[in-house]
């Protein structure tokens, strides 16, 4: 299948004072994480928040069912995005901005913050479900120009868009009343919190100077408030709209995951 790659116009040079308050922004977010993944470390290995993983139809791995197939959806969007961002940093674009520059320097910490969100998920369903966790999943981004600024940051919003709008949605899935339920939010709203960090600061690299950080293509209205919260996308169009990209290779199902 053709993947498109998207172009969009963008400034040649950011703004020093704005890239680096930017930073500081995304930092902010991310260390809140970085400690509450911490927590899961020890958590105890008697978790029976769902039933056990439906067993692979043709060695096809399913995600599973209650809160543990939300955990598993969260892995799977968390290797895409980490392993994106490892192909990011490899790159010519990456590669060929100035080192120490507030552009390259963000890049990098995205780049950090998504491999921890992957550690994380990976060390929190290790300890309630060593059997039943995704597999390391293949990816395929030959459809990404990793050396134009254009496709990557194109790319990056549009990943970062579909993470927020997946943990909105994933949010009022899980089951509060099952063992680590209450920790499983509370930790998936910081995650996401983050997440919306990074959308906003590629929203801003791509239209510097801009309210494009809050575009209303993103926002939806709720209660008669205005276009003001983060849309929130349910778990099969999620997973309907990242298999179209094409970026992952390795096959799995989600016939166990909660709806509603």
């Amino acid at each position: 299948m053709k993947k498109p790659v998207i172009k969009v116009e963008v400034s040649s040079e950011a703004h020093s004072k704005t890239s680096n308050s930017r930073r500081q922004f995304l930092k902010i977010g991310s260390l809140a994480v970085v400690g509450s993944s911490l927590f899961l470390y020890g958590c105890s290995d008697d978790d029976d928040n769902a039933g056990p993983v439906t067993p692979p139809v043709d060695g096809v791995f399913d995600l599973g069912s209650g809160n543990l197939g939300i955990l598993n959806y969260a892995y799977a969007l968390e290797q895409l995005e980490a392993e994106f961002y490892t192909e990011v940093v490899a790159g010519a674009y990456y590669m060929g901005l100035a080192d120490g520059s507030a552009e390259k320097t963000l890049l990098e910490d995205v780049w950090y913050h998504e491999v921890i969100h992957r550690e994380f998920f990976k060390t929190a369903i290790s300890a309630v479900a060593p059997d039943d966790i995704l597999p390391d999943l293949e990816f395929d981004f030959s459809g990404v120009d990793f050396s134009s600024r254009d496709s990557v940051l194109a790319t990056s919003l549009i990943l970062e868009d579909t993470g927020v709008s997946a943990y909105n949605g994933a949010g009022k899935l899980i089951d509060v009343t099952a063992p680590m339920g209450d920790t499983y939010l509370l930790l998936a709203g910081k995650i996401v919190s983050v997440e919306a960090r990074h959308a906003s600061a590629f929203a801003d690299l791509i239209n510097p100077g801009t309210t494009a950080f809050a575009r209303d293509g993103i926002l939806v209205d709720l209660g008669g408030t205005g276009l003001s919260y983060d849309k929130a996308t349910p778990p099969s169009d999620v997973l309907a709209a990242v298999g179209a990209t094409g970026f992952v290779t390795t096959e799995f199902t989600a016939n166990e995951l909660p709806t509603e």
